[in-house]
């Protein structure tokens, strides 16, 4: 009995001094070998995946309850430096390319930092960086174009006509010529992502000073660029659902 109790106490003993495994950013890894910081990552971009779905969604319902939607092609059809030539979606699709760029960039980042390479990883941050700045002013670009044309968050100039479109109506009717709440959506739902990707342009910013300053290489890993890069991964597919909604349907 004695020795059943020995082996009892011995066995709890080994319990209390098993090593935890630590990432190096405080805390055990969960029971699917992926750490806090990480799982949290996925939750919060869960969480906001929930609220673009609730904007889209309201989007598609208050759409489908309209008899008339300004056509995407008539509406998005400037191009810098082009003056009025007819180009539709060209401007936006250049937009898209310039973000997915920088969503392969800090691919590459992390990858470099898998490889604990730190030039590798400063050198393709900069690339992410870059191209959120780059779409971000071509938002901009885009925005003023629009208001300069009249619209507004709740005044539409885009109404329906015998070609199709009402075009630079004037800006001070009293009833908007078209679906009131286009400008509303539009600017509300680019605007959140816009806002999104200037919060990632910052957190990327920082995880590059960051690296420079040796951080992730004094804790063994560059997780926290790994975590970056979902965030960064995550506006560029958002932006995939935006630019579905308003430019193509």
């Amino acid at each position: 009995m004695a020795e059943v109790v020995d082996i009892h106490e011995q066995h709890v003993e080994n319990q209390h001094h098993l090593p935890s495994p630590d990432n190096g950013e405080g805390g055990e890894k969960s029971a699917m070998n992926m750490s806090y910081g990480k799982t949290m990552m996925w939750y919060f971009l869960l969480s906001d995946a929930f609220t673009f779905s609730a904007f889209l969604i309201s989007y598609a319902c208050i759409r489908l309850a309209q008899p008339w939607w300004p056509n995407p092609n008539s509406v998005f059809k400037s191009f810098p430096g082009l003056g009025d030539a007819y180009v539709p979606l060209g401007f936006v699709s250049v937009m898209t390319f310039i973000l997915i760029l920088s969503s392969v960039a800090v691919v590459r980042a992390v990858q470099e930092g898998h490889r604990m390479n730190k030039k590798g990883v400063m050198l393709w941050m900069i690339g992410g960086i870059v191209g959120g700045v780059m779409f971000l002013g071509c938002q901009a670009w885009e925005w003023n174009h629009l208001i300069h044309e009249g619209l507004r968050p709740f005044y539409n100039p885009f109404g329906p006509d015998a070609n199709g479109l009402t075009h630079l109506v004037h800006e001070k009717m009293s009833v908007s010529p078209g679906p009131i709440l286009f400008g509303a959506l539009f600017f509300g739902i680019t605007g959140f992502h816009g806002f999104h990707v200037f919060t990632g342009i910052c957190i990327n910013i920082w995880a590059f000073f960051a690296t420079a300053n040796g951080t992730f290489e004094k804790r063994g890993h560059y997780e926290m660029i790994e975590k970056v890069g979902l965030y960064w991964h995550f506006v560029d597919l958002v932006w995939v659902f935006v630019f579905l909604a308003f430019y193509l349907m």
